[in-house]
């Protein structure tokens, strides 16, 4: 499976992600090996992942997500 995900960081700033396996991805944020912008913002906390059968696919989500305002993305995580 390849997913998109949302961790809430810190600060309180959220940060959109790809991976194909969600759980090492996580662990890798909180030791700070993942992503620079997260790395100087630990711990952080899964809020919302969506799981899809292609990387392509995946990416392309990603990258809509990214788009999205902070509000928007919150909407998201929320169901709305």
């Amino acid at each position: 499976m390849h997913y998109v995900y949302i961790v809430k960081c810190s600060d309180n700033t959220l940060y959109t992600g790809y991976t194909n396996s969600i759980e090492e991805r996580i662990i890798k944020h909180n030791r700070g090996k993942a992503s620079k912008y997260t790395r100087g913002r630990l711990p952080v906390t899964l809020c919302y992942y969506e799981e899809y059968d292609n990387k392509a696919d995946a990416c392309r989500r990603e990258y809509k997500i990214k788009q999205l305002t902070r509000q928007e993305k919150l909407k998201l995580i929320k169901g709305e």
